[in-house]
């Protein structure tokens, strides 16, 4: 249905009411990372301890061994793959930072909630939408984190370095936001908030500096 349609329905006493549909448009953007990128999927292997824990219940609190690392299947594990084996990130994460970018922007956050919506490219095989690299490729990469114990812990995860690119379809409202308004709020995501692990909006830090980008170009 087009924004010019209108449904028209009929009440029980003849009266009928025209309804505009709302005013969706979608607009492309190329992004370009400024800074590495660092992903860490959900891992099987992750999924698979925490179920054993809570299905074994208070057996589980004691004498449980640690299995040995391995670096390679965790960094594996961190990437975000579609079931046709491309890398991807979250179309979630970027809806989520358009979302935090509101409150630089002045705009309500529960308004953008609303009428701003990322295209997914594909899915992972557990139905998360994935937005594609259409340019950069996984290394794997090694660094040290502080658990909430304060024990220090060494993470594996995937890193793509500064260059690599996504192709973003934006869907807005367009009876609430303009063209104007979702590029900016698209800046600031890649200037301020970032994406991925380390990046500076992240709820747990303050990041690393990671997961910024900017803008290619803009279409319609």
């Amino acid at each position: 249905m087009n924004k010019n349609d209108k449904a028209v329905v009929e009440q029980p006493a003849g009266e009928r009411v025209s309804i505009s549909p709302p005013n969706f448009k979608v607009a492309a953007f190329g992004i370009v990372g400024t800074v590495p990128l660092v992903v860490n999927a959900f891992s099987n292997e992750a999924r698979a301890i925490i179920k054993e824990t809570q299905e074994s219940g208070q057996r589980a609190k004691k004498g449980r061994k640690r299995d040995p690392k391995d670096f390679k299947a965790l960094f594996e594990s961190s990437r975000h793959l579609s079931t046709e084996g491309w890398d991807g990130f979250p179309a979630s994460a970027f809806r989520n930072g358009l979302i935090s970018a509101c409150r630089m922007a002045g705009f309500a956050m529960t308004r953008a909630k609303l009428s701003l919506f990322i295209e997914a490219d594909g899915f992972t095989p557990d139905g998360v939408p994935l937005v594609k690299f259409s340019k950069g490729k996984p290394k794997q990469h090694e660094s040290y984190v502080r658990n909430a114990t304060g024990v220090v812990d060494l993470r594996s995860r995937a890193m793509f370095d500064p260059g690599w690119e996504m192709e973003l379809r934006i869907r807005y409202d367009a009876d609430q936001f303009s063209l104007g308004d979702v590029a900016n709020l698209l800046l600031r995501v890649g200037a301020q908030v970032g994406i991925g692990n380390g990046r500076p909006d992240s709820s747990s830090s303050a990041g690393c500096g990671w997961g910024l980008f900017t803008l290619k170009e803009s279409k319609r």
